[in-house]
Order: C-alpha cells, then sequence, then structure tokens
C-alpha cells in the first residue's frame, strides 16, 4: 500500500532535521504459540500452561530514526497485567522527545490510546518539539513495528510457556534489549514492511 502522505513527512522531518518515530503497541498473552520443533519423533516437547490465566504482559515499541538516517533505534517499555492507555502513551513520548535531542515526529496508528488529553499535553509540554502524524486507516502494512511483533511472537517466543506474567514479561525484555542496536535486524523490519528506508541504510 503506497502512502505519498508519508514520504512529505520524511522529507518534512529532513528540513526540520528531525527524528522519525515508529510508534505501536501489542500484547502476549499466557498462552504459548505453539510451533513445530526439533523434538524427536514420537516425543513431543511437553508444554506446560498455566490454565484459565489470564495474565499478560503490554508492549509498547517504537522504530526510531535520527535527523542523520545513517541508523535505526529501538526503544520499549512494558506493563504487566494491563493495558496502554493515553496516558501511559504520553509518558512514553514525554521520555522520548527530551532523550532523541532533536524534534520528533512521531507516525503511529488512530487507535484510542494515541488521543485524548494526555496526548495533547504531551504535544503542548514539548513546545514545538513533537508533531503526530497518523497512518492512513487499515494501513498496518506500512508499521514496521507490525514485523517486530511478528518476529517476537512467532520467532523468539513460540513454544515458551512461562509459569507468570512476570516471567513473560522479563523474557520479552530480555528479547528486545538484545536487539536496541541490531542494524540487520531492525533494517529487516523495514524492509518487510510497506514502508520505505531512506536511501543511507539501504
Amino acid at each position: 500500500m503506497a502512502c505519498p502522505g508519508l514520504a512529505a513527512h520524511q522529507k518534512k522531518a529532513l528540513r526540520r532535521g528531525a527524528s522519525i518515530v515508529l510508534l505501536d503497541e501489542s500484547g502476549l498473552l499466557m498462552a504459548p504459540l505453539v510451533r513445530r520443533s526439533w523434538s524427536r519423533r514420537g516425543q513431543p516437547p511437553l508444554l506446560e500452561q498455566q490454565a484459565n490465566h489470564r495474565e499478560k504482559v503490554s508492549v509498547a515499541a517504537a522504530l526510531w530514526l535520527p535527523p542523520r538516517r545513517d541508523r535505526l533505534g529501538l526503544a520499549f517499555q512494558t506493563l504487566v497485567n494491563r493495558y496502554f492507555n493515553n496516558e501511559d502513551v504520553a509518558e512514553f513520548l514525554g521520555c522520548a522527545v527530551p532523550g532523541l535531542g532533536s524534534p520528533v515526529i512521531v507516525i503511529w496508528d488512530r487507535g484510542s490510546m494515541h488521543k485524548g488529553g494526555p496526548i495533547n499535553d504531551a504535544v503542548r509540554d514539548a513546545e514545538g518539539r513533537l508533531e503526530l502524524e497518523p497512518l492512513p486507516a487499515h494501513a498496518r502494512d506500512l508499521m514496521p513495528v507490525e514485523t517486530l511483533w511478528s518476529w517476537l511472537k512467532y520467532s523468539r517466543l513460540c513454544n515458551f510457556a512461562p509459569h507468570d506474567a512476570e516471567q513473560l514479561n522479563a523474557r520479552i525484555i530480555q528479547e528486545l534489549d538484545a536487539i536496541r542496536d541490531h542494524q540487520p535486524l531492525l533494517r529487516g523490519f523495514f524492509h518487510a514492511s510497506a514502508l520505505p528506508l531512506p536511501r543511507t541504510l539501504l
């Protein structure tokens, strides 16, 4: 799905010397995602699942491009047993803007957690250093973080049956922390989406 508007956002970011932040949220439940394994024939691995457990971990992740467009970065935050709301997302933005040290253009979907008073307050408090640009409706293919979720859930956490949400949270943090600056993998998330990489990163 092509999106000329996103190209305009990238040009605007270059003119302003701004970082581009692509932000998305997802949730992971206790039930393991079962995939084929390399166990011996007739001896499938035993996955002990916590029955009737509604525990979960919510994750917000942001892939970001600095003004020079010469590398990619990953930032993330987890919440145990609750979902991200607009107050949590506004707090995430409040940490990201000073940390990046440049104006920030955030590209995200039109979810309810990306709207409302706390988000408006975050924009106001940034004093012109934060702009928000929504993706077109039904445009998940334009969000590279969606590819990150697939990698995390179906590659790194498949067949993992945690004892509780805290163990699941610790494993998520371990996996994401290990790829914060893994340039080939982060570029791969972009290549798997319909959002083009800047020429400096191709």
